[in-house]
């Protein structure tokens, strides 16, 4: 009986000897790698200094009417991801694309994801990047909820909301959030570089999936994805976004026009996904919508579609 438990406790003495090898060699060659990615994240906008950390705001084109396109939770780097829809825009419009902390080339930093925050940090940087409002908003899924708050709290910057694939306040009561413990120990995995070794997630990305982008900006975006994968911006928004949905709901819808564009909701954890959105955009005073056969980040599977409807609802409004 000695025996075997003296070869039980060997044996799990070897095994987590291997398990801390291995992390202590991820981590190393994440943070050899980290640094040396960091020659080629130079950031494409500039950036600004919100709430005592850095924001990152891109901005193309030109143009009377400013769109601003607001990412979706998670995604690593949203001037990338948006690349296929805005360059379809900027000919006509100027752009701006907002990176939160956490995001992109903004900072990581300690503070607080009430949409309150959020919000003013948004518009803070907008402006300290001379955009000035009114604005078209592009908000992609967890953005829905800035975009209507925004809407709601000052309805004189907003000229309307274009919804790519847009969460709204009552997803939210059906939506199967990840429990903190999940989030820290995936997060904790990311900090030791093991997402290193699955390139397949990162290959799977939309904007790369679809060829949107050329060979640099591909190397740029896996390198923002390693750097980016669940800050602890990124998990704190999905820690409040429950919080956040329910104040949004009790402002009731805002009074101005919107166009979603829905997804056929495969990749997403809640049934009937287009059902919620189509009656929420049914009860505006000006809505319209339209529903493409394609996944979540629809601005990468059909940008062109997307562009041709926006323009033609931008140029009625």
């Amino acid at each position: 009986m000695r025996i075997v438990l003296k070869r039980f406790g060997y044996g799990a003495l070897a095994t987590l000897g291997i398990i801390l090898l291995f992390i202590i060699i991820s981590y190393t060659n994440h943070t050899i790698k980290l640094r040396s990615e960091l020659a080629i994240l130079s950031p494409p906008g500039v950036k600004v200094n919100v709430n005592n950390h850095q924001m990152h705001v891109y901005t193309e084109g030109a143009g009377s009417q400013t769109l601003v396109f607001l990412s979706g939770g998670g995604t690593s780097a949203p001037v990338l991801d948006f690349k296929a829809l805005y360059s379809r825009l900027s000919e006509q419009y100027k752009i701006a694309v907002i990176e939160k902390a956490g995001y992109g080339f903004s900072e990581t930093a300690k503070v607080s994801r009430d949409i309150d925050t959020i919000l003013e940090e948004t518009r803070t940087a907008l402006t300290l990047a001379g955009q000035n409002p009114p604005y078209v908003l592009f908000p992609h899924s967890m953005s829905g909820i800035e975009a209507l708050y925004w809407a709601q709290r000052y309805p004189n910057e907003v000229k309307a909301i274009i919804g790519l694939d847009p969460t709204i306040p009552e997803v939210y009561e059906a939506y199967p959030l990840p429990s903190s413990g999940m989030m820290s120990l995936t997060s904790l995995g990311a900090r030791m570089g093991i997402t290193r070794f699955f390139p397949g997630i990162v290959d799977s990305s939309a904007a790369i999936k679809e060829n949107h982008l050329s060979t640099q900006e591909e190397v740029m975006y896996r390198a923002l994805f390693y750097k980016n994968t669940q800050t602890s911006n990124m998990n704190e928004e999905v820690r409040m976004i429950k919080q956040n949905a329910a104040k949004v709901a009790k402002l009731g819808i805002p009074e101005v026009p919107m166009y979603f564009f829905i997804s056929n909701g495969e990749e997403l954890p809640v049934e009937n996904w287009q059902t919620y959105l189509i009656s929420y955009i049914e009860s505006v005073k000006m809505g319209q919508y339209q529903i493409l056969d394609g996944g979540h980040y629809i601005h990468n599977t059909d940008p062109d579609r997307i562009a041709e409807e926006s323009m033609k609802f931008i140029n009625e409004l």
